[in-house]
């Protein structure tokens, strides 16, 4: 097979490279796509594991569209009583510290590796060997530490230490590795090399399964054999919304993250759209946040009251945007939480904390039966300009998920800025009590802000504000230097 043509956006330079790779070599956007799926559990481990979940957007060139759903379940099959043991942990983020509950009550069924073999399988024509081999050599030979990597490692380094796998993993020596280092995961490597012959049995039954029981049991989590047994990737309908007579895919319920941006771009075809320097954009941008966080607080966006109620934020998240020149779109968004620093024994496969994230379960921890699809925040997108793909998109950045989609869609449709100007643009965000701003978009701006809320200006750009990959039709692949991504184009 000759080169595909296309481009890929990725919050990591390997995984973008591990995307590339598979295009040079013939592979479709899918196959790119998944292979930048588990490059980047190598890559960007505080961000995203092979036991964690995700959400992949795709529409082929001959215009079949579907949501793959692999986010996590909630665990306990089987079990009489249902209280996992919690540990509390105290992160020291820059403004302020944050407790998470991490620990194996912590873990809830994953769905990434199940979700990526899967996806392979529907969509992909090169073989799986191939579509592993990048991952499987990062995870052998090592990755280094980046400045975004090694400032996250240390951060969740009181996660990360908190079984003997873990640390072992994470902080050899004692302590998290620093920037330059090369980190290796020779276990994770193993585990890929085992997927072409055993698929996602490697993980979700025989002893692996089984060890995983023994050890949730004996350390008071819930996560079970039949759980990992019964977990199913779904295949959904993708949510449709419309802007400047584009079409723009993205995750349906019982996510939210999909419904409030659909809900956002709803508001602002009632509005009329103001030039890009005008201050009145954002002060209309500020006005159709605050209308959004009002619905979802009452759980009214877009009549999906459930999903919007469901969820507020998840943790650590990571996107990998693809296309090729055949007309296919792959928009990829995957998350570990914080991670609940439990290895599965001999796969160097960290699983979540999705169990312990308090926002995920507003109704108490304990709520939803075991086998229910826990709701998230993650928004791939694909927008259609007629019948071809114009972008795929998405972000990591848990609450300000959508607000920055939003944003680059609104630079990008509205206005036709080139992508990179769309993706690096100062961005806003409402917090519920005070709109969050980058610098740069001038004084102007920012005085229309402070005339109608509360204004934090932060020093500089943050990933606060999430890290958006996008990828255009046209060759353009514009990564978020907010989080040290990636683009690159292949011809």
């Amino acid at each position: 097979m000759g080169v595909t043509p296309g481009a890929v956006a990725s919050g990591h330079i390997t995984v973008s490279e591990a995307a590339a790779a598979l295009l040079r070599a013939g592979g479709n956007a899918f196959d790119a796509a998944v292979a930048a799926g588990f490059a980047a559990s190598v890559a960007e481990p505080m961000f995203t594991s092979l036991g964690g979940g995700g959400f992949l957007l795709a529409r082929t060139g001959a215009g079949r569209e579907t949501l793959y759903d692999f986010f996590a379940d909630t665990p306990g099959r089987g079990m009489a009583t249902r209280t996992p043991h919690f540990v509390p942990m105290t992160v020291s983020f820059p403004a302020q510290d944050q407790v998470f509950n991490v620990g194996l009550g912590s873990a809830a069924t994953p769905g990434t590796l199940a979700g990526l073999l899967h996806v392979h399988a529907a969509c992909g024509r090169t073989a799986l060997e191939d579509v592993l081999a990048p991952a499987i050599g990062l995870a052998r030979d090592g990755v280094v530490l980046n400045d975004h990597q090694a400032y996250v490692t240390a951060l969740l380094e009181p996660i990360n230490t908190l079984t003997d796998r873990a640390a072992a993993l994470y902080a050899p020596g004692g302590h998290s590795p620093a920037v330059g280092e090369r980190v290796r995961n020779p276990d994770l490597a193993a585990f890929l090399e085992r997927l072409p012959r055993e698929g996602a049995g490697a993980l979700y039954a025989g002893d692996v399964a089984q060890v995983i029981e023994a050890e949730m049991r004996g350390g008071g989590g819930l996560l079970t054999a039949a759980d990992l047994a019964a977990y199913r990737v779904i295949e959904r309908e993708p949510l449709a919304a419309h802007r400047g007579g584009h079409r723009v895919l993205t995750n349906p319920p019982p996510a939210s993250g999909g419904a409030l941006l659909a809900f956002a771009l709803a508001i602002l075809d009632t509005l009329p759209t103001p030039k890009w320097d005008d201050p009145s954009r954002v002060q209309q941008l500020l006005g159709v946040m605050r209308e959004v966080e009002r619905r979802r607080e009452a759980g009214a966006a877009l009549d999906v009251a459930d999903a919007a109620r469901r969820v507020q934020s998840s943790g650590g998240t990571t996107h990998v945007s693809v296309v090729d020149g055949e007309g296919n779109a792959a928009s990829l968004s995957l998350s570990n939480g914080e991670g609940s620093g439990y290895v599965a024994p001999g796969t160097g496969v960290q699983l979540n904390n999705m169990l312990g994230e308090d926002d995920l379960h507003p109704d108490g921890f304990h709520s939803a039966p075991p086998g229910q699809r826990i709701a998230s925040m993650m928004a791939p997108t694909i927008v259609l300009e007629g019948d071809a793909p114009r972008l795929a998109v998405g972000s990591g950045g848990s609450k300000r998920i959508r607000s920055a989609i939003l944003q680059v869609l609104v630079a990008a449709l509205d206005h036709g800025l080139p992508l990179a100007e769309c993706v690096e643009a100062p961005r806003l965000h409402w917090d519920g009590e005070a709109v969050q701003v980058e610098p740069g978009l001038g004084a102007a701006c920012e005085a229309a802000l402070a005339d109608h809320a509360a204004v934090n200006l932060w020093p500089d750009h943050n990933l606060y504000f999430g890290g958006v990959h996008a990828v255009g039709r046209t060759g353009e692949a514009a990564a978020d230097p907010r989080r040290e991504g990636a683009g690159l184009v292949i011809r």
